[in-house]
């Protein structure tokens, strides 16, 4: 925590001595034309002035404790296994009448991190079932085989979405955040027509849906806090798997290791059969699977996002989609959405998932 809360002070010190923190305003982002469902409905706190802000305070200082999971385990074809967290909605209605968001977390997140347990917290008291999942090694234990997770995985969420079905699930909710999000997209575009007919919609918070764009940004000097912080927690990962898999995965690589860039030419693209870190990327960013996207879906991405760059979505793909839109708010930073009114502990991202799933 002292070592992360160091970073933040140089990076907010750097936002304001060198960026000169130009308000959203002065910044002159040209919004392109795209189905727009409802815009810049969200306002930050005053004391949350820009997106580094809006995104840092929640992950810090949001805490939920009033949201009691169930954990299941389920093995993978690879013999290998998925956590799954259950929160049921306080009506306890039946299963076959009961809708189910399925949740899916991002980058070294987890069921336990704030912004899900926010949003499963809203949707089991609006009378919808929650399932949030883990990704491999995501859980609290490490997961058994050579791989981890990875932006593109979809396979995962494909068997946690027929495990709900075969429950009886008869009206499912996709809901990502950040790699999640991106996963979510990927996923729905694979599927294409194909998909469920129990998936009715599907809603991603600042998804990264080009990789090399958001790996690119996660460089820069003002960005490089969040950056620090994903490789301090993946690197204890690849050392217990270098330990388990010495004839894998070379541990001797790390030292070569700077950025997440870095990380996933290293180790990621390597060790889920990619042929290296741009390879990764063209086959997993999500960018290129919307255009097959067969059902209602919301793309939440505020423009001051530090993280998933607004020029980096997909705006004329989305703009001929009939099925697919963005919404951008000018604020909110990455998967923050804090609002100036905290009414009942709910985020804006959290309503504005419960209207959307609620709509028409």
């Amino acid at each position: 925590m002292y070592l992360f809360l160091t970073e933040l002070v140089q990076v907010l010190c750097y936002y304001f001595i060198f960026a000169k923190c130009t308000s959203v305003q002065e910044q002159k982002i040209v919004r392109p034309p795209m189905p727009i469902v409802r815009n810049d409905t969200h306002i930050p706190p005053y004391w949350l002035p820009n997106g580094h802000f809006q995104s840092i305070y929640p992950a810090l200082f949001r805490k939920i404790e009033d949201v009691f999971y169930e954990r299941e385990r389920i093995n993978t074809p690879d013999e290998d296994f998925l956590d799954l967290d259950w929160a049921l909605n306080q009506q306890k209605a039946d299963i076959v009448g009961t809708p189910l968001v399925i949740l899916s977390h991002g980058l070294e997140g987890s069921t336990s991190s704030q912004y899900v347990l926010g949003m499963t917290r809203l949707m089991t008291r609006s009378g919808y079932d929650c399932l949030a999942w883990n990704f491999r090694s995501c859980s609290g234990e490490m997961n058994k085989a050579s791989r981890f997770y990875h932006s593109g995985a979809t396979e995962d969420l494909d068997l946690v979405v027929q495990y709900a079905i075969k429950k009886g699930y008869r009206s499912v909710y996709l809901i990502g955040f950040s790699l999640g999000g991106n996963l979510t997209l990927k996923y729905l575009g694979e599927q294409g027509s194909e998909l469920p007919s129990e998936i009715r919609k599907a809603l991603v918070f600042s998804a990264p849906m080009d990789l090399k764009a958001c790996s690119m940004a996660m460089i820069q000097p003002r960005n490089r806090v969040y950056m620090h912080r994903f490789l301090k927690s993946l690197r204890p990962k690849v050392d217990e798997k270098a330990r388990l898999f010495p004839d894998k995965i070379d541990i001797k690589s790390g030292r070569f290791v700077k950025t997440l860039y870095d990380f996933d030419h290293i180790y990621t693209a390597p060790i889920h059969g990619f042929r290296d870190a741009d390879d990764y990327y063209a086959q997993c960013s999500s960018m290129h699977f919307v255009e097959n996207i067969g059902i209602e879906t919301l793309i939440v991405n505020s423009e001051n996002d530090p993280i998933v760059p607004i020029a980096s979505l997909p705006s004329d793909v989305i703009a001929r989609h009939d099925k697919v839109f963005l919404e951008s708010p000018a604020q909110g930073g990455h998967c923050g959405f804090r609002p100036s009114v905290l009414s009942g502990g709910i985020y804006w991202s959290e309503q504005r998932a419960l209207d959307f799933l609620r709509s028409a």
